[in-house]
Parts: structure tokens; C-alpha cells; sequence
């Protein structure tokens, strides 16, 4: 889809939903969850969080991030079951009730990052023993890692902690087995992601899973899975050169967006932001449907002939 189709339906996009007969709704940052007895019907918007709050409305993001993630959900069920009942609606997923994991499953293959929380910042304050793996010496900013490595954190706290799998089991946040089991599967599913990706010109660098358990309590794969939301791609064909010559890798950024925020607002404590400017929303739409065609190898192909929450209506009464 081109720049010039996008700026023509900037206004087209999913803000909020209104579903009847779902269940009770509760709002998340990106999606509309209703929730009834026996499945979840989660529909993704077109919002877009950042500073924790909603900064804009990307035209088409919720298709997008909705169908990355069935492609995934698809090329992975065979490492671990998913939550994925039906795909009624390019935004809708409809899924399986399962009890969440009180942690998000972080993987990583490169030693990256610049928050407080990263990887390479606890490196290159000194740290090398992380509990359940140890990182040599002299390793750089962006180097792929010996072999991905673990890091989860917190998910239902304030502000999120990494704890490393032994400091989850002596807090009581989960059974030994089950954390082991969880590190197993979400590093096997980082490899398939990272053996897929490289096929299409992407490396991907590191991820969150979030898992359940069933009504069986069977280790379940749950919410999103390598989207460009939960997920770091970089450029393959590029990384060696720039990281021979010490430079930041081509990546998928919506960095920039962010950025317009900081330079034009002070984004945490002004009560009302400015409009994001639509050529920058119409980019960051553009990029969104870059990496979806790039990942599943489709053209992306959004129907105009209904709105969306007609379109929505009409795929979930069938």
C-alpha cells in the first residue's frame, strides 16, 4: 500500500469499540478485550501508546499487528499450543480463557538496548553473572549473543523488575518445573522467530511471550507473538557492515513519532498533547505494512467497502 492511499484514509482508523453480546470489555493500551465464560475476543485498534498514554491513531496498525501475529501464531504451534480459536476479522482474534503467568518471557540474541533495564547497560556497568547465564568479557554494544539468553520480569507490579529464573522460584511467583519449562519453550520459539525472520531479510533480536495455563493447566502461548510491537527487528543485510564500523543497526523505528513528542510537548505531564502531524502518522502506517508484507510474504490488502466497525460486526455474526 502507498504513502499516497494512506494520507487519503489518515482518518479511517479504529479508535474504540462498542461490541455487543461479547462479554464484559476491558480497555488495554492497543486492544478491546471482552471477556465471557468460555473465550476471549480480543480486537486490536488503531491506537498508539507511548509515554503511557495514547499518542496517536495509525491507520491500518491493528490489522497489522493482528495478522503478524496469526502468521506466528501459525508457524509456531507446533513448539507450543496457542490460545488462537478463530481469526474472524483482519482485527479480531478470538481465544481460549487461560490463567496468565504473573511474568512476561523476555528473550534476547543480541546485547543491546539503552534503558535502565537493558541488557547492554548492566553490562556496561559490569554485571556478568545474571543468575541463569554468564556473559564473557569484552563483548560490544550490539553483538550477537553466544546463544539467546532469558531475562524475564515482572508483569503485575508498578514498575516491572528482571529477576532472573532462581529469584522467581525463592519469591514464590512460580514452581520451579514451570519456569524451566517456560525459559525451554520461549527460547525455542526465539530461534524459529530468528530462522524465519533471517529468511526475510530481518534479524530478530529480541521479544516478550506471554504465557497461561488452560483450563488443564497446560503451558499455553497467550496475547502477541513477534510483532514489531513486542519484538526488535534489525536490517540482516546491513548489521555486520555497521557493526564492523561501530554504527547502530538499520532497524524498524517508531522511535521518530516518539521523538516529535519529546521535541514539541513535555509528554508525561501535559494534560492535553498536540495532534500528532499526519505526514508522521501516515509514515509510521507505512512502516507497520512494510514489516507485515516483509514477515508473512502478502500484500497487504485492507476491504474499503465498509467501515471498520461494520466490517468487524459483520465477520463476527458469521
Amino acid at each position: 500500500m502507498n504513502i499516497d492511499l494512506i494520507k487519503e484514509h489518515i482518518g479511517d482508523v479504529l479508535k474504540e469499540t462498542n461490541l455487543k453480546g461479547l462479554g464484559e470489555k476491558k480497555v488495554g493500551k492497543v486492544r478491546d478485550i471482552y471477556v465471557s465464560p468460555d473465550k476471549i475476543t480480543l480486537v486490536s485498534t488503531d491506537r498508539h501508546s507511548s509515554f503511557d498514554r495514547i499518542i496517536a491513531f495509525v491507520p491500518f496498525k491493528g490489522e497489522v499487528l493482528n495478522l503478524i501475529s496469526a502468521f506466528w501464531f501459525e508457524n509456531t504451534k507446533d513448539i507450543i499450543q496457542n490460545h488462537v480459536v478463530s481469526i474472524p476479522d483482519p482485527a479480531v482474534l478470538v481465544a481460549k480463557v487461560c490463567k496468565p503467568l504473573p511474568i512476561e518471557a523476555i528473550v534476547r540474541g543480541y546485547i543491546t538496548g539503552v534503558t535502565s533495564t537493558s541488557l547492554w547497560t548492566h553490562y556496561k556497568d559490569g554485571k556478568r553473572d545474571f543468575g541463569n547465564f554468564v556473559l564473557p568479557e569484552g563483548m560490544h554494544k550490539n553483538q550477537q549473543l553466544p546463544e539467546p539468553v532469558f531475562t524475564p520480569s515482572t508483569k503485575f507490579e508498578e514498575h516491572d523488575r528482571t529477576l532472573s529464573p532462581q529469584e522467581i522460584v525463592a519469591e514464590g511467583l512460580m514452581k520451579k518445573e514451570l519456569i524451566e519449562e517456560v525459559e525451554k519453550v520461549a527460547i525455542e520459539l526465539f530461534k524459529r522467530g530468528q530462522e524465519i525472520a533471517y529468511t526475510k531479510g530481518l534479524i530478530l533480536v529480541d521479544t516478550k511471550y506471554e504465557f497461561g495455563l488452560d483450563e488443564n493447566g497446560k503451558l499455553t502461548l497467550i496475547d502477541e507473538i513477534h510483532t514489531p510491537d513486542s519484538s526488535r527487528y534489525w536490517k540482516a543485510n546491513t548489521y555486520q557492515e555497521r557493526f564492523d564500523q561501530d554504527l547502530e543497526p538499520e532497524y524498524f523505528d517508531k522511535e521518530f513519532l516518539r521523538l516529535w513528542f519529546k521535541e514539541n510537548c513535555d509528554p508525561y505531564n501535559d494534560k492535553v498533547l498536540p495532534e500528532a502531524p499526519p505526514e508522521l502518522v501516515a509514515e509510521l502506517s507505512r512502516r507497520y505494512i512494510e514489516i507485515y508484507e516483509t514477515i508473512t510474504g502478502k500484500a497487504f490488502d485492507h476491504d474499503f467497502s465498509q467501515g471498520i466497525v461494520e466490517r468487524i460486526e459483520n465477520n463476527l455474526k458469521k
